[in-house]
């Protein structure tokens, strides 16, 4: 059985525990669902969005999909287990329909001006509800930090494992950091409150700093590679991650908070011009 055919073996296995019916399945996941039938059958591949939206229905990572392991060695880092979010229960649609709804109000509206009713009348239940899975405000942020890592390794591993040439797939994974309007930006405004978090909480700093290793490893481990295929200068790793990864996040902060003259495109230019110059060989 090759890869596609195991990926999609394991998809059906995920539909097989869908509480749902098939068609119902595709409407969650935002797929036709004659075009989902095609791709259980084999006469048309899940796109990389799909397999994300599939791992996430399904509570499952993307890494298992394609690789079969949650552990495989992939072209993503593997988050560390405290920056996962934990095994959802036995209702886990309930679950995951309330740290989807916390995680965007969170996003959108800011960590200090989310409360626990504003995620109950989003999910059409009580705050009672929201506090049997998260017993605290304090636990909303902390697992829609981990929801944000599961999201990002995912979305990576969907991605980049198809991109055989390091180089396009660094200009890739650089361009999966950008904060593009939709998930992304969403996922840039909870970085940016977990920063400030961690900066004044102690006890959220474990957590910032495993979610955060994660994102640099990728970078440290792509990086490495491109030099052994001798696409890449021989600069330290560890140093050129440092610089891109901070580069990236200064310059995110400031398209995110609105500087004049910064913008995705000029990220974008100036985060190619730093790869071209630092990393690639000659």
């Amino acid at each position: 059985m090759d890869s596609v055919d195991a990926t999609r073996q394991r998809v059906r296995e995920v539909l097989a525990g869908y509480p749902g019916s098939q068609r119902a399945f595709a409407g969650e996941i935002g797929l036709d669902p004659t075009k989902l039938s095609k791709s259980l059958t084999g006469t048309r591949r899940f796109l990389a969005a799909e397999l994300t939206r599939i791992a996430e229905v399904g509570n499952v990572t993307v890494n298992w999909l394609i690789n079969g392991s949650d552990e495989a060695d992939t072209v993503s880092a593997v988050p560390r287990r405290t920056a996962l979010p934990p095994v959802p229960p036995a209702d886990s649609g309930r679950y995951r329909q309330i740290l989807e709804a916390a995680w965007r109000l969170i996003a959108e509206r800011g960590y200090h001006a989310v409360r626990v009713a504003d995620v109950a009348d989003v999910c059409g239940t009580s705050a009672a509800t929201i506090h049997y899975y998260f017993p605290g405000r304090d636990d909303l942020l902390t697992e829609a930090l981990r929801y944000s890592v599961k999201h990002a390794f995912d979305r990576q591993v969907a991605e980049l494992h198809s991109i055989e040439d390091v180089h396009q797939r660094l200009l890739r994974l650089v361009e999966l950091q950008l904060p593009t309007a939709g998930a992304l930006r969403l996922e840039w405004s909870i970085w940016l409150q977990v920063w400030n978090e961690s900066a004044l909480r102690p006890e959220l700093r474990v957590l910032h700093s495993d979610s955060y290793t994660r994102w640099q490893d990728t970078i440290a481990r792509t990086i490495a590679e491109g030099q052994r295929q001798g696409v890449f200068t021989d600069t330290d790793p560890e140093e050129l991650t440092v610089e891109l990864a901070a580069l990236i996040d200064g310059l995110g902060i400031q398209v995110l908070t609105g500087r004049p003259g910064r913008t995705i495109e000029r990220m974008r230019r100036s985060l190619h011009a730093f790869v071209e110059r630092e990393i690639v060989r000659g």
